[in-house]
């Protein structure tokens, strides 16, 4: 097997000291781990040097004893204008909205000799982005999407060190490549099947993408007035994203807005090609399960089928069967885990010393501007995906606006993300031309 002999990962993040594990210890890879300098990452490299570059991951759950492990990374570079060397594979564990930022870094000699890019965790519409980014540079590499990231895994100590736990590992995900069919993802697919996952290999990276729930509920749960109330507000009182009104932002309004985003991005998809995804089903089936006696087969199956109404007392029964873990065992009293309890987690002052507001909703943000970025050159309505984004970017106009004495990061600029989407739209067209050929 002559792929993944050497490869570098992008990204300084917990994900990254997984997957550096990973490759080692299924493959042999020759390993790199690349990123930005930053405060938080200055802790990442001083860890490692620490530690003669050697890194560790545990476990949380004994099932999951086949994502641990320790190795000894064989390359580190602090800065991307840094990497030197050849590398067949460059994986992305960057954030999305950082992806062509972190390749355009890359010296061009690095990158012509790369074979293929994967983007772990990418949002609809990145593979083409990166393709199309790498096309313009004159270089063919296959670039491979995943649904998203496999697992949770986090910092052992809560700050970046070499020793990361994984939490927990998907049931299922979904993979699409530039080239089919492709050898390379045949083998990411028995790499991930061997902690237990299982993998579905889609006509398509851009279907492979559409396969990631954040689109489908961040944006009803985050993009709302309760929601942002708690994230941007000074209340006392302790709010949970998953929770009913008014102990959390779930009502009967944000499950009608969830399912119209759902289907505008069905419409969206539909243009594309792209098999329609049945969302309570891929609640239930691929994401966390429910009780029969609270969802039935028939109802789950069937659910793209009914009337909106209907649509809409369904979810609203899947999120109050979630309020509680249905598969966890009752205490003496007879309560269950509190599945629901997941608080909002509050703007906050960053490493850097400027105040910043949480992953979630700031990664949700770029991801739905990319998606009412694509409705727009297909000319799609999305008038709910337009009334999240005009509630998130108002709430971000007033908080810069009340906390203008203070420094802030570049998460509350209201932005187009125009050259993403200009090169994203771009391939689709030519996509689309080579798809008629």
């Amino acid at each position: 097997m002559t792929d993944f002999k050497r490869v570098l990962i992008m990204g300084t993040g917990p994900t990254s000291v997984q997957l550096a594990v990973l490759f080692k210890k299924q493959r042999g890879s020759y390993i790199g781990i690349a990123g930005r300098q930053s405060v938080r990452s200055d802790d990442f490299f001083a860890s490692l040097r620490r530690h003669d570059q050697h890194i560790r991951v545990s476990v949380q759950n004994e099932k999951h004893r086949s994502v641990e492990g320790e190795c000894r990374l064989d390359r580190i570079f602090t800065g991307y204008s840094r990497i030197e060397g050849s590398w067949d594979t460059l994986i992305l564990a960057v954030t999305t909205d950082a992806y062509v930022q972190v390749l355009s870094q890359v010296n061009p000699d690095v990158l012509k000799q790369v074979q293929c890019i994967v983007l772990v965790s990418p949002t609809f519409g990145s593979n083409r982005l990166v393709h199309q980014y790498v096309s313009e540079l004159g270089y063919t590499p296959e670039v491979i999407s995943f649904s998203t990231y496999c697992g949770d895994t986090r910092w052992a100590d809560r700050q970046p060190s070499n020793h990361v736990v994984t939490t927990g590992v998907k049931k299922k995900l979904y993979i699409g490549s530039t080239q089919n069919p492709s050898e390379r993802m045949n083998e990411l697919c028995k790499i991930v099947e061997q902690l237990g996952v299982t993998m579905e290999v889609m006509a398509s990276p851009f279907e492979a993408e559409t396969r990631n729930i954040s689109l489908y509920v961040h944006p009803a749960l985050f993009m709302n007035d309760f929601s942002l109330n708690a994230i941007f507000g000074n209340a006392d009182v302790q709010t949970y994203v998953y929770k009913l009104y008014p102990e959390g932002p779930i009502n009967q309004y944000l499950i009608r807005n969830m399912l119209a985003g759902w289907k505008e991005i069905m419409r969206i998809t539909d243009r594309l090609n792209i098999r329609p995804l049945n969302l309570l089903q891929f609640m239930t089936d691929d994401n966390y399960p429910v009780h029969l006696q609270s969802l039935s087969r028939q109802d789950i199956e069937e659910f793209i089928d009914f009337q909106d109404i209907h649509q809409e007392y369904l979810l609203y029964i899947r999120y109050t069967s979630l309020l509680i873990d249905p598969f966890s065992k009752p205490d003496e009293q007879g309560k269950y885990f509190d599945f629901s309890g997941v608080p909002f987690r509050k703007m906050f002052v960053n490493r850097e010393g400027q105040l910043d507001i949480p992953r979630m909703p700031k990664e949700d943000y770029y991801r739905i501007k990319i998606i009412q970025g694509i409705a727009r050159h297909f000319q799609v309505d999305c008038p709910t995906i337009d009334k999240f984004i005009a509630t998130y970017e108002n709430k971000l106009v007033q908080v810069a606006q009340e906390q203008k004495d203070l420094p802030l990061s570049g998460a509350f600029q209201v932005q187009t993300f125009a050259e993403d989407l200009n090169m994203i739209c771009e391939g689709l067209e030519i996509n689309h031309q080579e798809d008629m050929l």
